[in-house]
């Protein structure tokens, strides 16, 4: 459950004596750090109106936990005071039900997450590292804040990047542009209560020197070079790191982790949900599909991703992108033929791949042969269902 929100909501009403609250500590840096060494600000998702302090020893930093409220101090004055609270225990962490996550995979991200590791999400595409990261960032009360490396050149542009602005005159001038990176560590040095997640996506697809430039961040150092200061900017305590990389011969563009910056990360290997996982996610997406033809989706892309020979991977994209089409009424007609499922999984499996499907020697006809033979080993006939 979402413990923090990022969105800038209003606060909730005003807490009083014995209410019961669910919320997240933080180590507290404060005045009153002697007789409270625990601090929150959000209550039930949302900023509270005040912070709330908390003395028992027993409270996990930054484990979602219940409290119940003992006493107000300056109550009727919105952010002065505070509300003095009493643990009474640890939340169980749940992730979002309608998305598959391993439970061991959740079980290792929380914990590495909450002993400060960073973490190198390695698996291929569309198999749910970025959901899984967003969800493990709000079940643990975390800012979560995403940033895609596809687009860094040099180790500066994840601090900043080069563009060229406009004036009225007509003038141009070069000016560095802040990233959500450089905003969200200078946020995470004013607000220490808070933790940040900084999900690094398509981490292998910057050039291997940029990256080189990120490694005093994910070590002891923890500084990045800053370039609209020229100085060294310091990564706050309450910042972590979590990268997502797609490894495989397919892919164009990417390049490899070297063991040094590997050994910067714990690395998780992320794989595909089993079938009847995937199905069951599906399933509840699009509750007005027939389950057996989500079972005959689900089965025609594993075909493919367990097809050796082919080498390719089949994107969750791809499943979801099949049942998007045929759960659409203008399908609905040709879902008795059989047409329907032939031409969804053509444009959503064998699409993805250079080459038409009926081109035997390009990528997309082999993947599309792969295909066929799983829709007639279903009883699904390419010879009479079109």
């Amino acid at each position: 459950m979402p413990l923090s929100d990022s969105s800038g909501s209003s606060a909730p009403s005003a807490l009083s004596d014995g209410d019961i609250v669910e919320t997240v500590f933080w180590r507290n840096e404060g005045e009153k750090k002697d007789r409270f060494p625990f601090r929150a600000t959000h209550v039930n998702g949302r900023r509270a109106g005040k912070v709330l302090l908390c003395a028992d020893q027993d409270v996990v930093p930054g484990r979602p936990c219940r409290a119940r409220v003992l006493r107000v101090t300056r109550p009727g004055s919105p952010g002065r005071g505070f509300y003095e609270v009493k643990h009474l225990g640890q939340l169980e962490f749940a992730l979002d039900p309608n998305i598959y996550v391993d439970r061991h995979l959740a079980r290792s991200l929380q914990v590495l997450l909450e002993a400060g590791y960073s973490i190198l999400l390695d698996g291929p595409q569309g198999s749910g590292k970025t959901v899984l990261s967003r969800e493990i960032a709000a079940a643990l009360g975390m800012e979560y804040v995403y940033f895609n490396c596809a687009s860094v050149y040099e180790a500066t542009d994840f601090i900043a990047t080069l563009q060229v602005r406009a004036h009225e005159s007509g003038t141009a001038e070069t000016v560095f542009m802040p990233t959500d990176i450089r905003r969200a560590l200078l946020e995470a040095a004013e607000t220490p209560a808070r933790r940040y997640l900084v999900f690094l996506d398509e981490f292998n697809r910057c050039r291997p020197m940029a990256r080189n430039g990120l490694m005093p961040a994910l070590d002891s150092t923890r500084k990045i070079f800053d370039p609209t200061t020229n100085a060294m900017l310091s990564i706050p305590e309450n910042v972590q790191f979590c990268a997502a990389i797609n490894n495989g011969d397919q892919f164009v563009g990417t390049t490899a982790v070297d063991p040094a910056q590997m050994d910067r990360f714990a690395t998780l290997k992320v794989a595909y949900p089993p079938a009847d996982e995937e199905a069951a996610i599906l399933a509840r997406r699009f509750p007005t599909m027939d389950p057996d033809l989500i079972d005959a989706v689900v089965t025609a892309a594993n075909a493919v991703r367990r097809d050796d020979t082919l080498g390719v991977d089949l994107s969750m994209r791809a499943t979801e992108e099949a049942c998007t089409l045929l759960s659409h009424p203008a399908f609905a007609e040709e879902l008795d033929t059989g047409e329907a499922l032939h031409q969804a999984l053509k444009v959503s499996f064998a699409g993805r791949f250079a080459g038409r499907p009926e081109e035997v020697r390009s990528d997309a006809g082999a993947v599309w042969r792969a295909v066929s033979a799983s829709l007639l080993s279903m009883g699904h006939h390419p010879a009479t269902d079109g």
